[in-house]
Formats: C-alpha cells, sequence, structure tokens
C-alpha cells in the first residue's frame, strides 16, 4: 500500500500540472532477448553468416566469423593473424576453422604444416579423413620417386618463373642479386626457355648455361663471354644446392604428376624440413609462387591459405615481398592467408620489418591467445590494441582468445565438436588447448541453431528500432 500522504501530492501535483510519469507495463522476457534491449549486456556481434569460432565470453553469445561474409564495409582485408605461445590452442583454432570452412562448397584451403611428429606432419589426421594425400616434401624420400615441384613449370609464367629464380637466390646468399648477377641470371633462362620445347625444363638447364653462357648471351650486352660467365658464378653455385645439394630431387625435376589442385584441401608437408635451416624460406618462397601460378585462379572459389610457422616468411625480407604480393593480388580473387606466428617480437624486431609490418598491416582480424605480459604489451602497442585488452592477454586460459576484427575486439572461448576432437588433438598437440570446451554434436548444432536465432532476432530489433527513431 502506498503511503497516503504521498497519494494525495502526486494528485494535486496532476491536477497543477498534468500527469508528469508514464505507466510501464512490465514485461517479460528471456536473457537472450533482453541483451538486445539492455545493450551493456552484450558487445555487438559479426553477423549470423559463417562459420562458429565459440562462445564470446562477457555474454555468451555465439561467435560467428567469416571473412568473405564481412569483407567489405567491415573488414577491409580478409587476411588473419594468430598469435600466442604454445599450449594455448592455436592449433585446435585453425583446424576446425578450415574444417569448418570445408562444410561450405566453394571453399578451397592450402595449408603449409611445418610441424609434425611420428613423422608425418600435424594435418596428416584431417587429410586422410577427407581422402586427401598431402604433399610431402622430404628430401631423402625425393631421391626415390618422391614429390617434386618445377620451378620451371610451364603453367608457371616466364616472368613468374624469373621472379621465382631470383627470390631462391637472394633468400639463399641473404643480399639481393646485383645487376650483373641478374643480367646473367636473365640471359640463362632466356636461352633455356627458348631451345627446350619437348620437356620441362628443369634448374639444371639454367645451372649449365650460367657455367656455359652462349655467345648470343654476350653479344647482346656487348661484353666479353668471360665476364658473363664470372657473373653468374655465384647465382650457379646457389642454384646447385637444388640440384645436387642437401635440397635436391625436390625441385629438379618435372612436376609430380597427379598432384590435385581441385582437391578441397592441399597439404604441404614440410614437417621433415629442418625449421631453422635456411632450406625453410626456400621452400616457403617456391610453393608460394607456384600456387600463385597454379591454384588462385578467377573461379569464383574462396580460397583460404594457411601457413603454421608464418615467421619462415615474415622474418626473410625476400620472401615477405613475394607473399606480400600475393596477398595483394589474391585479394582481387577471394584470397583468405591466415599467419600463425608464436611471437610477434619475431618478426617486427627482425631483418624483415618493414616488409612484416606491411603485412600485418593487411591482416585486418588478429587472434591473440595468452602470451607474457611484456610481449602482451609490445603485441598491443604494435597492433593498436585497448588497453583493458592488453592487460586481459596474460591471464588467459587455453582455448580462450582476444580477437579484433578491425576494431571490433571481443574475448572468445573456442568450442569444439566430440566429433572433431580426435582429429584436433594429436598426442603432441594433446597440451595445445587441451582444456577447450567439448560438447557433443547434437547439443552444438542445436545451440549453433539457438545462437544463430537469436542473432537474427536482435538484428531484427535493432532494424525496427532505427525505422522507429527515424520516424520519431
Amino acid at each position: 500500500m502506498r503511503d497516503p500522504l504521498s497519494a494525495l501530492s502526486d494528485a494535486f501535483t496532476a491536477f497543477l500540472f498534468g500527469k508528469v510519469e508514464t505507466t510501464r507495463l512490465p514485461v517479460r522476457t528471456s536473457t537472450g532477448q533482453a541483451q538486445a534491449v539492455y545493450l551493456p549486456t552484450a558487445a555487438p556481434g559479426l553477423g549470423d553468416s559463417g562459420v562458429i569460432i565459440g562462445r564470446e565470453v562477457y555474454s555468451g553469445k555465439g561467435y560467428i566469423y567469416d571473412p568473405f561474409q564481412l569483407y567489405g564495409q567491415q573488414l577491409p582485408a580478409p587476411h588473419w593473424l594468430v598469435l600466442g605461445e604454445s599450449g594455448n590452442g592455436k592449433s585446435a583454432l585453425e583446424k576446425t576453422y578450415v574444417l569448418r570452412q570445408l562444410r561450405f562448397r566453394d571453399r578451397q584451403v592450402v595449408v603449409l604444416d611445418a610441424q609434425g611428429e611420428d613423422g608425418v606432419g600435424e594435418w596428416n589426421l584431417i587429410a586422410q579423413e577427407l581422402g586427401i594425400t598431402p604433399i610431402r616434401l622430404d628430401p631423402t624420400a625425393a631421391l626415390n620417386d618422391g614429390i617434386r615441384l618445377n620451378p620451371l613449370d610451364p603453367s608457371i609464367t616466364t616472368t613468374g618463373q624469373l621472379a621465382l629464380l631470383r627470390t631462391i637466390i637472394e633468400v639463399a646468399m641473404g643480399h639481393g642479386l646485383d645487376e650483373r648477377s641478374g643480367f646473367a641470371l636473365k640471359v640463362a633462362h632466356a636461352y633455356v626457355n627458348k631451345t627446350i620445347t619437348r620437356r620441362q625444363p628443369v634448374l639444371m638447364d639454367i645451372v649449365e648455361q650460367l657455367r656455359h653462357p652462349k655467345p648470343e648471351s654476350a653479344e647482346a650486352m656487348n661484353v666479353d663471354i668471360d665476364d658473363v660467365r664470372a657473373w653468374g658464378l655465384d647465382v650457379a653455385l646457389v642454384l646447385d644446392r637444388l640440384v645436387d645439394g642437401d635440397l635436391r630431387g625436390m625441385f629438379d625435376g618435372p612436376t609430380t604428376i597427379g598432384i590435385d589442385l581441385d582437391a578441397p584441401l592441399i597439404v604441404f608437408d614440410l614437417s621433415h624440413i629442418d625449421r631453422n635451416s635456411i632450406a625453410m624460406p626456400i621452400l616457403m618462397a617456391i610453393v608460394g609462387v607456384w600456387l600463385e601460378h597454379t591454384w588462385i585462379r578467377p573461379d569464383r572459389k574462396k580460397r583460404i591459405f594457411l601457413v603454421e610457422e608464418a615467421w619462415h616468411i615474415i622474418n626473410s625480407p625476400f620472401v615477405a615481398q613475394l607473399f606480400q604480393r600475393l596477398l595483394k593480388f589474391g585479394r582481387r580473387l577471394g584470397l583468405s592467408f591466415v599467419a600463425v606466428v608464436h611471437h610477434l617480437s619475431d618478426v617486427v624486431d627482425g631483418a624483415a620489418a618493414k616488409e612484416a609490418a606491411a603485412i600485418l598491416k593487411m591482416a585486418s582480424t588478429r587472434t591473440i591467445y595468452a602470451q607474457k605480459a611484456d610481449e602482451a604489451r609490445a603485441t598491443g602497442k604494435v597492433i593498436g590494441l585497448p588497453r583493458w585488452a592488453v592487460e586481459i592477454i596474460p591471464t588467459l586460459t587455453p582455448g580462450i582468445a582476444v580477437w579484433d576484427v578491425n576494431g571490433n575486439v571481443q574475448v572468445v572461448k573456442h568450442l569444439i565438436t566430440e566429433a572433431e576432437r580426435p582429429l584436433v588433438f594429436t598426442d603432441r598437440a594433446m597440451t595445445e588447448g587441451s582444456t577447450v570446451d567439448l560438447l557433443p554434436e547434437d547439443v552444438r548444432a542445436a545451440e549453433l541453431e539457438a545462437e544463430q536465432r537469436a542473432a537474427r532476432i536482435e538484428h531484427q530489433q535493432r532494424l525496427n528500432e532505427s525505422s522507429e527513431s527515424t520516424v520519431a
């Protein structure tokens, strides 16, 4: 019961000034719908189209992400950088993301798998489940009819072949080619392409021409033949490593027949290559250019290029420049580049700081798992994270990460289904994201449907509110 004096006072005030309050009837609703009414309970999501990643930690909403759906107004570039120390769930995120993307018919994925155990790469189980044979680049196996990728494959343009040869040599030498060495390589390559037409030209043909240049090569620039031979000697010695050195067998013959570039998943298994040797960036360069000229096509397919241990790319100026061009070119043809790096300091303080900054700038999506406090501060400064996100990164538990999608920053808990678990958690990876939430397939499907329904309701409510405010 109201106080009689208060009721009398309210009646007198209403008599003099009219009714000053609006009586509102109580509303019954669910928490899922209320978050659209009371906005502080949840940050805006990224829409309901794409693949589900997990749950937004603070609101419990489903977190759905797809660079191809968001590209345009919400996302200026479809490229993605994943950061974090080992044991926090990067591997699990990459694998489930690819598996879920492959449910769409117009998706195709290439993975450079640089890690492995038991003699195979980390992605071997997933490849087997999908009926895919990984392209295993192994110097020892290559000598026994293993996989070969020919840098002079006719499917690569003449310009692309020469650019690839230069990149291989510059990576191996650690510096750029001078004009004279570049000229010797150019004339040797032109002569090989002109004279060898009944078979695929191979690297040995280039080496032979560098060692024994033809007189017309010297006449083209009015120089002595001995000068041309001297200019090309260092180049010949570098290429000889691919022909008769520790990398022989993988690139010194015609491309292996039967490599299926139309498969939904293509896995390059690099696990047999020493990750700390010069061989790794050379391999990255060869595979990158080979894919650029044989895989990326204007056929309206959406392609994902995922690179494990991507610091081998970003930390080499010449390979970074090559991939920077690939990213710019591929964006027009529906390519999303995913780079996985442990520490940002591995690349921003390296020899390719300028090139690394350019690649990082093109990555509009950044996912950061747990890092030490000093590393988190350095990461936040480089990529422009808000202070609260930087402070929370060292406290994150495995499976939880800070997602920055073009300035939309949220904390997301990754979810994995029981069907995905045996493919995602290999023996070595049991420590990487092993505490991530696991849900039965049927429960996950029901929750996904409910989350997407709630997202559509929220979207419709916002449209209604917007139209009402316009009318008012």
